[in-house]
């Protein structure tokens, strides 16, 4: 594709032990704020910007994001990314992660939201080097429908594939489809409303931090079901559904604050702009 609405590069380097841009490029649509060090600590915050307000019919955009070696990054967006009604062509947003050894991810969005006869899809490809460390998380949430149907967006598709020393070790699809899909039925979104996935991969997972991960999100407030599964790798995820997005931003912001507290004997900065 080379027509672009937006595209983004950003490659991240250590130096003595203070991450810092080796590269910053952003064309059209897609741009990102200055860094800030939150508590004055070595770790960057980027927060992504679309000027536009939100994804319109046949948008589509790249980001490129590479970490040097021992790097370490926050991603996160301003607002909500929301897409709109797509008569035409879909909303097609590509992003690239290559995560060198010994380096940090963060990439923790606000919620996407869906409007009526909305359509997205969404591919993210990660290549972790040994020692590379990954916290992703998302949330789908339907938008405001003129007639009220809870379900009125056309269809929402997230694809991601992580590579670990160039080996597919972890694949998640999720295909939301309402017209051709019983959405409120079982294997589905079983009377709820909101998705919310958290990924995360690291060599120091272990099953003494999946057990407090388990009773963490269980004291957790709200109605929700939730499902926790380890990978094949050091590592897991967490799918949440839920009727509100807070409901599932406060349970991947507790388990965010485990995985601080148990790692690196931290607690991650706030994110949210609310």
């Amino acid at each position: 594709m080379s027509n672009w609405t937006g595209v983004l590069e950003l490659d991240m380097e250590n130096r003595q032990g203070r991450t810092v841009a080796k590269n910053v490029y952003y064309k059209g649509a897609f741009k990102v704020m200055r860094p800030i060090y939150h508590n004055n600590g070595n770790i960057p915050c980027y927060y992504l910007l679309n000027p536009g307000g939100g994804f319109l019919d046949g948008d589509s955009y790249r980001m490129n994001i590479t970490l040097e070696e021992a790097a370490a990054l926050t991603l996160t967006t301003q607002s909500s990314t929301k897409v709109y009604k797509t008569p035409n062509e879909q909303v097609y947003q590509e992003a690239n992660f290559h995560l060198k050894k010994d380096s940090y991810l963060e990439y923790i969005p606000d919620a996407l939201i869906a409007y009526e006869h909305a359509r997205y899809f969404q591919l993210n490809t990660i290549h972790m080097e040994e020692g590379a460390t990954l916290l992703y998380s998302d949330i789908l949430t339907p938008g405001w429908s003129p007639k009220e149907i809870q379900f009125s967006y056309d269809m929402l598709r997230l694809k991601t594939e992580i590579y670990l020393e160039n080996e597919l070790v972890a694949f998640d699809h999720i295909k939301l489809e309402p017209d051709t899909q019983q959405m409120t039925g079982l294997g589905f979104m079983e009377g709820y409303t909101h998705l919310g996935s958290f990924i995360v991969v690291g060599e120091k997972t272990d099953s003494a931090l999946l057990d407090r991960l388990y009773e963490t999100i269980q004291v957790c407030e709200g109605d929700f079901s939730f499902g926790l599964s380890q990978l094949t790798v050091p590592g897991f995820t967490i799918r949440i559904m839920a009727n509100y997005t807070q409901v599932i931003e406060q349970i991947i912001t507790a388990c965010h604050h485990v995985i601080s507290e148990e790692w690196y004997q931290t607690k991650p900065s706030f994110l949210r702009k609310y």
